[in-house]
């Protein structure tokens, strides 16, 4: 893989973005990488959950902009929908994650700027440490957040402190992004942190962990008597395993 890792201990995946002297500046190939990695990640029946990280002084710096700017060509290639998954190269590099069935973990430090701020929110919980900062970084290059930014904001925070962010680009410390639920929590070691929650986890049926999830990534902008069809929906298969299970 280019610049990003995955290892496999045990229950656990860990993933990590592996371009230390760019602060994780991510690349096309790395983007290309983490849709891969998330492939994999979902085949594996023995993993419970993902941890994702940063290696190096920052979870990412968000994209690289002079190495894009570089290939425009490659740019437009993958800015191009994949028709049967929605999403381009650039959004499933990040919304990957919300298919697996496997929680996802982020552990979180340094700049978590712009794409890499978006690969963090598509993660399920974000653990921070302290000196972490926060931006969606895209208007300092005339742009919007366009790796899913849009979809994971809005379920996490009010309409108008995602505008407040998106429209000043500017950083914000892990305090504050706690405050607005951007993050799940600050803690001096998200990795730590990430492994109890991880522990937890993995003492819960899989099958009930992935329903929940799934459960949640589709109904949560639904109308009430679509939640309801979807939530009757996830729960009949778990109540068929159940009884099988006693018989």
């Amino acid at each position: 893989m280019s610049n990003v890792s995955l290892t496999v201990d045990g229950d656990r995946a860990y993933v990590a973005l592996d371009r230390p002297d760019k602060h994780n500046g991510l690349t096309i190939e790395m983007l290309r990488d983490l849709v891969r990695v998330a492939r994999v990640v979902g085949r594996r029946d023995d993993v419970r959950a993902v941890i994702l990280s940063g290696n190096g002084p920052s979870f990412s710096s968000g994209l690289d902009i002079a190495e894009a700017v570089g290939d425009p060509l490659t740019i437009v290639r993958n800015f191009v929908p994949i028709p049967w998954l929605g999403t381009n190269t650039f959004q499933e590099a990040c919304w990957a994650w919300r298919r697996l069935p496997q929680p996802v973990i982020a552990a979180v430090h340094g700049h978590c700027f712009g794409g890499g701020l978006q690969l963090a929110l598509a993660a399920d919980i974000r653990y921070a440490t302290p000196d972490a900062d926060f931006a969606v970084m895209e208007a300092k290059h005339g742009l919007i957040p366009d790796m899913t930014g849009a979809a994971t904001l809005s379920r996490l925070i009010g309409v108008d402190k995602a505008l407040l962010l998106t429209m000043t680009a500017d950083p914000v410390d892990a305090a504050y992004a706690e405050r607005i639920g951007l993050i799940t929590e600050v803690t001096a070691d998200p990795r730590a942190a990430a492994e109890k929650l991880a522990d937890r986890i993995a003492t819960r049926s899989p099958h009930a962990v992935a329903s929940a999830k799934r459960l949640f990534d589709r109904s949560w902008h639904a109308g009430l008597r679509r939640t309801l069809g979807i939530e009757r929906a996830t729960q009949l298969p778990l109540i068929v395993r159940q009884a099988l299970s006693k018989n």
